[in-house]
């Protein structure tokens, strides 16, 4: 039988980059009996929650929704838009990019798959070229990672669309925002994105099991020519009943549940308030990060990730054995190091439900962690944060109150 190991008294602090916090509103939402799939009820809510997903992904078409991790939203995005042999263009931004690849390989995709250090983002201007390049056209999709989970660094897409239009190319546009959507700024229709893939269990604030795709018309336009095998991930049938509120096969209820609560909860926020309360505790953490002496693993300031901190170790430390630490003493989880950066970083997850008082617990508990493992550090990591966090508190305070006046 499976058990959780007991720990003292308090709630487990999750501070991994995904799945987040769930909300007790969303909980409860979820706790439910299920409805029938087919009835009335059923109807109104997929169509409020299909009309409150536009408002995040910010786009007026369709959106498919999948009982599936984001791993299947990758698999839909590709089947439905391209055939075998095609070619596309991915980035090496981290671990999740290089599982994109992997994906699109088995289906038996060619992936033209430009090198990174895994520290920064996509470079336009390589886009460009490559794009230019291709004279006959055979890239047929440029893929992107929007927030790299396992490095903390944020790729500007508004720029990667713009390079490809200045070449003109038709290649069609993808984007996985799994750990930015509903966290960082992004707009689906004004981007040029054509298939954005996302998934429930970080932004959202929801547990895992649901995933996304948002498509544009040229999107669906390219599905009627794709020859991908797809059967269960067709977007057709989906969007065909959708209009109605229904799904051709069984849908997730009480995850549904879950997410009509977690899109009001973002609605009343307001989205400009929820990136700034992202952006803010991201730069709270940076300021401890720095303080107690210690790299980031992004490079670049305008990369920076509202989502996540990956923080890498000094020589001669072993960042798993300082999570291990950390859980056992503090039953607080941080992200581990992923693929090459394993035993080098640890994640600090700063996204979905989450304000000031959870941030500084996690930031304390790192501090004492680095302590007890005699990570060389100065012991001001948490001092600085504070000060930053009282010092952007009072300004948003007196924004919100010209506001209201």
């Amino acid at each position: 039988m499976f058990q959780i190991d007991s720990h003292p008294s308090g709630r487990h602090f999750l501070q991994i980059p995904g799945p987040t916090n769930v909300p007790d509103r969303v909980l409860r939402a979820m706790d439910r009996p299920t409805i029938d799939h087919r009835g009335p009820e059923f109807a109104r809510l997929t169509l409020e929650i299909l009309d409150g997903l536009k408002d995040v992904f910010q786009t007026a078409g369709p959106i498919v929704i999948y009982p599936a991790s984001g791993t299947g939203a990758w698999e839909a995005a590709l089947v439905n838009t391209l055939s075998p042999g095609d070619r596309v263009l991915m980035f090496e931004t981290g671990h999740f990019a290089t599982l994109w690849r992997a994906l699109a390989e088995k289906l038996g995709l060619v992936v033209d798959f430009v090198a990174g250090d895994w520290r920064s983002g996509i470079d336009p201007a390589v886009v460009e070229a490559k794009l230019a390049a291709d004279r006959m056209h055979a890239i047929k999709a440029v893929l992107a990672v929007h927030n790299e989970t396992s490095t903390g660094v944020t790729t500007a897409i508004a720029p990667v669309r713009q390079a490809i239009d200045r070449t003109g190319h038709p290649a069609l546009f993808m984007v996985d925002t799994i750990s930015s959507l509903a966290s960082l700024e992004y707009r689906h229709a004004e981007w040029g994105v054509d298939v954005t893939v996302a998934g429930s269990q970080k932004g959202l604030m929801l547990p895992p099991g649901l995933s996304f795709n948002a498509v544009s018309d040229k999107a669906i336009a390219a599905s009627k020519q794709a020859r991908l095998p797809r059967a269960y991930w067709r977007w057709d049938d989906t969007i065909a009943m959708n209009r109605q509120g229904y799904f051709p096969s069984t849908p997730a209820t009480n995850l549904l549940y879950g997410l009509h609560e977690a899109l009001a909860m973002l609605r009343e926020e307001g989205l400009p308030a929820v990136f700034a309360r992202h952006q803010r505790h991201a730069e709270a953490t940076r300021r401890a990060v720095r303080a107690w002496g210690l790299e980031l693993l992004c490079r670049t300031p305008a990369e920076y990730s509202g989502s996540l901190t990956a923080v890498m170790m000094p020589e001669g430390h072993d960042a798993d054995a300082f999570r291990r630490e950390v859980f056992a003493r503090f039953d607080m989880s941080l992200g581990t190091g992923l693929g090459k950066l394993a035993g080098r970083v640890f994640r600090i997850g700063h996204l979905g439900f989450f304000n000031d008082l959870m941030l500084c617990g996690t930031l304390c508990g790192i501090e004492m962690g680095l302590a007890l493992r005699d990570v060389p550090h100065a012991r001001n990591g948490v001092g600085e944060a504070l000060a930053y966090l009282r010092e952007s508190g009072a300004k948003t305070a007196m924004t919100a109150q010209r506001r209201a006046a």
